[in-house]
Order: structure tokens, then C-alpha cells, then sequence
């Protein structure tokens, strides 16, 4: 499954209630560290199509953002990976330690 984009709590919480495990995403459209860190996830993504990946970009989604950090108990970064597995979060990491490999070794 490639990546989509996803904007409100809505969209999220019908991802979430499937019950599947999937890597989610937060990007700053601001940031260059961002940018680097999304082009490792979009990477990622992109060589492993059955993994189920989404994002938001945080200036867009803010309401959606902030429900994630307090829903789930992490703290808010940008850009920030985070695993959800059984509708908890079991991995996450932020800003450089977003790599490709990173991703692979975690998420997979």
C-alpha cells in the first residue's frame, strides 16, 4: 500500500480501529530536517508497499497532531515515526534518527 496523507482525527481514528499495524508520520513543511526525515519514510515506503503508512503534515493537521501526542501518551516532535501495532504505539522516534534503516529495522 503506498503512502496517503491523512488530515483529520476521523480519517486517523478509522485507520486505527482496524485493528492493523501501520507507521505513521509527522512532517513540518517548515523544518529541513523534516524534509530530510520525510524523504527516508517516503524511501521506506515506497520498498515496502505491504506495510500501511500514512502522515500529516503538522501545519495542516495540527488538531490531528495534538490529538495523537495526548490520545497515545508521546510526546509531540517534528518530524516524528511512530509504529502502531494492537491500536498502541510501539516504536516511535523523531528529527535525524529517522532513517530508511531505522524504519527497516523497527517497522518490519
Amino acid at each position: 500500500m503506498p503512502k496517503s496523507k491523512i488530515d483529520t482525527v476521523e480519517e486517523f481514528q478509522q485507520i486505527a480501529d482496524s485493528g492493523e499495524s501501520f507507521l505513521f508520520f509527522k512532517n513540518s513543511l517548515t523544518c529541513p530536517i523534516a524534509q530530510a526525515a520525510y524523504e527516508q519514510f517516503e524511501a521506506f515506503a515506497k520498498e515496502h508497499d505491504s506495510v500501511n503508512a500514512y502522515y500529516l503534515n503538522v501545519q495542516e493537521a495540527r488538531p490531528l497532531s495534538n490529538y495523537i501526542a495526548e490520545t497515545y501518551g508521546v510526546k509531540h516532535e517534528s518530524p516524528q515515526a511512530l509504529l502502531f501495532k494492537d491500536k498502541l504505539v510501539t516504536w516511535n522516534e523523531s528529527h535525524w534518527k529517522i532513517t530508511k534503516d531505522t524504519l527497516t529495522k523497527n517497522v518490519l
